[in-house]
């Protein structure tokens, strides 16, 4: 692709579940986005923008995924003859089990179609698991080990604590990465050989979801679209990557934004601000790492995207950040700043690195 910021071109932005399809599985996927590209083309546009497509969780929110390198499973085409292999048989019966017609009409039913689409994939793998494992595979984990062991790992133990990522909520052994890998090290062989296998299920997942992402940046390119991706500035409390690195986090303050008079219907961001819920960088950490986490993220949406955004880039420089939860939000709307500051034990909402109590601070920021 040749982009320069010296050629203006246009383009159109998508959410790429609305892009939908009469023959879907109730929601838009890879071979609707291939339909897209080719309608983009058509009507001459140059760019093909798309929300983050990393895995969400339960609140079915790109923003808000669990894993900031692992990509969307929903958003995979799972049909006879693609990349994960399905048979016809296997195919009709996972989809006879699901009301195809009410899926496909109406708002996209997040829950009902991750069950269907992870069905398939559990079918595919069983395939894939009963034949000698291709070197492409092996050679994939090997690749992406440094945050897809993690991710796996993560993923197998929200199976283990009813599906919910909310770690804090796990069983104790599980709520830290550490204590979870000596726990299961404790556990009888027959259960450490299917906590493996369901890791390496993940791991299948994340591959099929690596080459039918590949594909269709490469068919972009043969129809002259350029795919532009989207990084959240954030990254989710309840993400493998807050699990496994929790050093890397400040998880006592969530990020936000500060006090707006403009939304009238809200009174806790008229008073107070908005309060995301993400957790604050610990920069000094990251840096002493060389900033190996960030170097993941964005080369996971470079294998993708031919260009990207940050979602608040301003983050990088400074955030408004609260010490508390969004859950406590009610608690404290109906407080003075002095009965907040009681409750808290001095701390308060500001930006961060540094308030905005003197000009020095404002003059840094």
């Amino acid at each position: 692709m040749s982009l320069s910021p010296e050629h203006k071109i246009a383009g159109v932005l998508a959410p790429l579940f609305a892009l939908r399809r009469e023959n879907d599985l109730g929601i838009g996927d890879l071979e609707s986005l291939r339909e897209f590209i080719d309608w983009a083309a058509e009507i001459g546009f140059k760019l093909v923008q798309l929300l983050p497509i990393n895995e969400m969780g339960g609140d079915h929110s790109p923003y808000n995924a669990i894993s900031a390198v692992a990509l969307e499973p929903t958003t995979l085409h799972l049909a006879p003859g693609s990349p994960a292999d399905l048979t016809q048989v296997d195919f009709d019966e996972v989809v006879g089990e699901f009301d195809l017609e009410r899926l496909r009409h109406g708002a996209v039913k997040h829950a009902r179609v991750r069950r269907l689409k992870m069905a398939l994939l559990e079918k595919a793998y069983r395939r894939f698991a009963s034949k000698q494992t291709p070197e492409v595979f092996n050679a994939f984990c090997q690749i992406e080990a440094p945050w897809l062991d993690e991710y796996s790992f993560f993923r197998v133990l929200m199976e283990e604590n009813g599906g919910h990522e909310t770690w804090d909520r796990w069983r104790e052994k599980h709520r830290d990465a550490v204590s979870a890998r000596e726990w299961l090290q404790s556990q009888p062989e027959r259960k450490r050989t299917r906590f493996e296998d369901r890791e390496r299920f993940y791991r299948y997942v994340q591959w099929i979801a690596d080459r039918q992402w590949q594909d269709v940046r490469s068919y972009a390119e043969t129809r002259g679209i350029a795919l532009m991706g989207d990084i959240p500035f954030g990254v989710n409390l309840y993400s493998a990557d807050v699990y496994s690195h929790r050093d890397q986090f400040a998880i006592d303050w969530s990020g936000g934004a500060p006090p707006e008079p403009y939304f009238k219907d809200d009174e806790f961001t008229q008073q107070w601000g908005q309060n995301w819920g993400i957790p604050l960088y610990r920069w000094d950490v990251m840096r002493a790492r060389n900033l190996d986490w960030w170097r993941w993220r964005v080369r996971g949406v470079r294998k993708i995207f031919h260009l990207f955004r940050i979602d608040h880039v301003l983050g990088f420089y400074r955030i408004y950040a609260f010490p508390w939860r969004p859950t406590r939000n009610q608690e404290f709307l109906p407080l003075s700043w002095e009965q907040m500051r009681e409750k808290t034990g001095g701390a308060f909402p500001q930006f961060y690195p540094r308030d905005d109590s003197t000009w020095e601070n404002c003059e840094a920021l």
